[in-house]
């Protein structure tokens, strides 16, 4: 399948220097799918809508400071292309040409959709995220903030003191709950408001209950739930406990599955792959597959890499996050590290998930181990 019926000619382009105000008021009055940024008549970045409405820059920002950098997409290209390049942009929306001329824009939602009645094939288990970060529902709003920016998350379920989901906080509730006292409080010095704001327990501004999904349904009844929710992910439950945390399913999750091949090389995705600097595509290719290598045993179906960008420099060189997951046939591993450019990250990272490789390894062969200790003692 390509995307030449799942693209929509329903956007709005604007210039780089158009203001934030003017955009915000086309979306209201004609509710577009998304805006496409151009200069000087040349494609320049996307935005996508809710990040447009939500976004708390003033009315006078440049649209281009909210705008975000995403890959082109032919209308014929296939859908599997297409998935690809969104989740490795770390996009949910992109420009889509036909020939040299601009035809329209592709979301992820529009691929879900398409694709919809296909997803029963797919189950939550196969393409959840089980390493998951949370917090506690008496922590503070600012210790969300914090958490959500350091790990590049956009969702964290909320605990209560015995460790049992009471709810979910997102980016998009903090950024609603400021926006709204904002519209309550009027203008003004905002300083002392924001501080008390930041203080809140997290459980004042969390959704609750969470919604959720179990590990054994398929994708499809999982992603038409977030339609029905207007939600971009659930958190995940065990079958028959609706407390318990197992892990994170989204949207991107989803659309990722999409990009899984069955060639005999390992599949490997790389998310924010624009942030590469000295390193490159196929060097992190190669040393993934070198660490499967060395425990063969471990089949790696998928390996997926993202990296984050943090604000922190070192002599002008960002600090970034990369987390490394693999999907193999004795279940997920990770590793995750950071480091002054990518290329540091991703070696700290891999570090991590060969120790991690070997702890599973080394927890199957006690296993073995014991299994075959309690067998020759029955034999006695």
């Amino acid at each position: 399948m390509n995307i030449a019926d799942i693209a929509v000619p329903e956007y709005v382009e604007v210039d780089v220097d158009e203001r934030l105000a003017k955009v915000r008021s086309i979306f209201e009055r004609e509710n577009p799918k998304g805006v496409v940024v151009t200069e000087d008549g040349e494609y320049a970045g996307v935005v996508g809508e809710k990040q447009l409405l939500r976004s708390r820059m003033e009315d006078d920002t440049k649209v281009s400071v909210v705008m975000k950098t995403a890959p082109s997409v032919s209308r014929h290209e296939h859908v599997r292309e297409t998935a690809r390049l969104l989740v490795e942009g770390d996009v949910k929306i992109a420009p889509v040409y036909e020939g040299e001329k601009l035809y329209g824009i592709i979301t992820v939602d529009a691929i879900l959709q398409a694709v919809l009645d296909s997803l029963d094939a797919i189950t939550v288990d196969q393409v959840a995220t089980e390493d998951v970060i949370g917090i506690n529902q008496k922590d503070r709003v600012g210790q969300a903030i914090n958490r959500l920016r350091e790990n590049g998350v956009s969702r964290l379920p909320v605990l209560n003191d015995d460790g049992r989901l009471t709810g979910v906080v997102t980016t998009n509730d903090i950024v609603e709950f400021v926006v709204r006292d904002q519209e309550r409080q009027g203008s003004g010095d905002r300083a002392g408001d924001i501080d008390r704001m930041l203080d809140l327990p997290v459980y004042d501004i969390m959704t609750s209950p969470a919604i959720t999904a179990t590990a054994g349904e398929t994708a499809q009844r999982v992603v038409e739930r977030m339609f029905e929710n207007n939600l971009s992910g659930l958190v995940v439950t065990p079958d028959g406990d609706d407390g318990i945390v197992a892990g994170i399913v989204t949207k991107t999750d989803v659309l990722r599955a999409l990009t899984f091949t069955e060639q005999e090389s390992m599949d490997v995705q790389i998310t924010n792959v624009d942030l590469l600097d000295t390193t490159s595509r196929e060097h992190i290719v190669e040393s993934i597959e070198q660490v499967a290598d060395k425990y063969a045993a471990m089949q790696v179906m998928h390996a997926h890499v993202r990296f984050h960008q943090h604000k922190e420099k070192l002599r002008g060189t960002p600090l970034i996050q990369c987390q490394i997951r693999l999907r193999t046939n004795e279940g997920q591993v990770a590793g995750s590290g950071e480091g002054y450019g990518s290329e540091h990250a991703f070696h700290v990272a891999l570090d991590k998930l060969e120790r991690n490789v070997l702890e599973i390894k080394g927890i199957r062969a006690d296993e073995e181990y014991r299994g075959q200790l309690l067998r020759k003692l029955g034999d006695l």
